[in-house]
C-alpha cells in the first residue's frame, strides 16, 4: 500500500490532521477577536418586538424578502464538484480533500431550495416575539445578518417558518406543493451549502477564481445589510456566500467522502460544520469549499445562517 492511501499514521493523514488543526486555531482567533469586538448586548433584547416597515422585507410574511419565492432559490438535481484540488486552488486545507485517493468528489443531489440571503435580525425576532423564544442576544440593525444564535434555536425557528408557510394564502405555489409532500425548512447540508456556493463547475468563490471580483464582505470591518451583498454573477444569484457572517449547515463534523446520513458522534463533543467565512476572515477562508466547526450550543456575534427548504 502505498504511503498515500495507508491508514493510521501515514503522511497523508498525518496531513490532514495538520491542516485541520491549523484552520481550527485560524477559526478560533477569529471568533476570539469577534467576541472581543462585538457589542454589548442591548438592554431588553430578549422581549424585542418584531421589526416592521423594512424596505424589501414583507411584512405579511414574517419579514422574508419581497420576492416571487420569499427569497428562496431552487438549485436543480445533480452532480457538482465538492472538496478542493490544490493544484488548482493553492489555499486548499486538507479537510477539503475528498479521499485518499482523489482530490475531489462528484456528489449527486436532488433539487432543493435556499435562501438568497441570510436570515435577519428582524426575521429571528419576529419568530422570537411570536414564539415567546429569545430574540438576538446581540441585535444588530433589523436588516443585518442574525448572529449569537444558537445551533437548536435556528432549527426550531426553521420548524416554526415552516408551520406558518404550511398554512398561509401568501405562501408561494411552489413551496406549498414542496412542504405538502414532506420538504422541510431548515439548515441546508454541507454538500447541499458548497453546491449553492459553487455551482457545478468547480469555483473557488462563488464568483471565480479571483477573490476581489465579487461583493463580498471580508478582511475586516463589520457585518453588512444581508441586501448589500447582491451577486448577480455568484452561482444562482446568491448573496453572501462569501464572508459577512460564517453559516451554519445541518451536518455533523465528518471525514470526507460526505455522508448525507452521517449522525454526531456521541462519545465526544459534537460539532457542526459552518461554511463561507466572516466578514473578518482573509481570502482563503471565504473560499466556497473551506470547512469550519461550531459546538450547537456556542453563541457567536460572526456565526448565523440562511434556511433552505429540503426534501426528505
Amino acid at each position: 500500500m502505498s504511503a498515500a492511501s495507508a491508514e493510521g499514521g501515514s503522511p497523508a493523514s498525518a496531513n490532514r490532521r495538520t491542516g485541520f488543526i491549523l484552520l481550527t486555531l485560524i477559526v478560533a482567533f477569529v471568533f476570539f477577536w469577534l467576541y472581543r469586538n462585538a457589542p454589548a448586548p442591548e438592554s431588553g433584547t430578549d422581549a424585542a418586538p418584531a421589526a416592521v416597515g423594512l424596505d424589501g422585507f414583507r411584512d405579511d410574511a414574517w419579514l422574508l424578502p419581497d420576492e416571487t419565492m420569499f427569497g428562496f432559490v431552487e438549485i436543480p438535481a445533480g452532480a457538482f464538484v465538492m472538496g478542493s484540488n490544490p493544484l488548482q486552488d493553492p489555499m486548499a486545507y486538507e479537510n477539503e480533500r475528498w479521499s485518499a485517493a482523489r482530490r475531489q468528489g462528484n456528489p449527486e443531489l436532488p433539487a432543493f431550495y435556499i435562501g438568497r440571503y441570510e436570515a435577519t435580525v428582524a426575521q429571528f425576532n419576529a419568530y422570537a416575539a411570536q414564539s415567546g423564544g429569545r430574540a438576538a442576544p446581540r441585535a444588530g440593525a433589523p436588516a443585518h445578518p442574525v448572529t449569537g444564535v444558537t445551533w437548536p434555536e435556528v432549527l426550531a425557528y426553521g420548524r416554526w417558518l415552516e408551520a406558518r408557510m404550511r398554512t398561509s394564502p401568501a405562501t408561494p405555489q411552489a413551496i406549498r406543493e414542496a412542504l405538502d409532500s414532506g420538504w422541510t425548512v431548515t439548515l441546508p447540508s454541507e454538500a447541499q451549502w458548497e453546491k449553492a456556493a459553487r455551482g457545478t463547475d468547480g469555483r473557488i468563490f462563488p464568483w471565480g477564481s479571483d477573490p476581489g471580483a465579487g461583493n463580498a464582505n471580508f478582511g475586516g470591518g463589520s457585518p453588512r445589510e444581508v441586501t448589500a451583498g447582491a451577486c448577480p454573477e455568484c452561482s444562482y444569484g446568491l448573496a453572501d456566500m462569501a464572508g459577512n457572517v460564517w453559516e451554519m449547515t445541518s451536518s455533523p463534523l465528518q471525514s470526507y467522502p460526505f455522508d448525507p446520513g452521517a449522525e454526531p458522534a456521541l462519545d465526544a463533543d459534537a460539532l457542526f460544520v459552518m461554511r463561507g467565512g466572516s466578514f473578518a476572515d482573509a481570502a482563503n477562508n471565504v473560499r466556497a469549499a473551506v470547512r469550519g466547526a461550531v459546538d450547537p450550543g456556542v453563541r457567536n456575534p460572526g456565526i448565523g445562517f440562511r434556511l433552505a427548504i429540503s426534501p426528505p
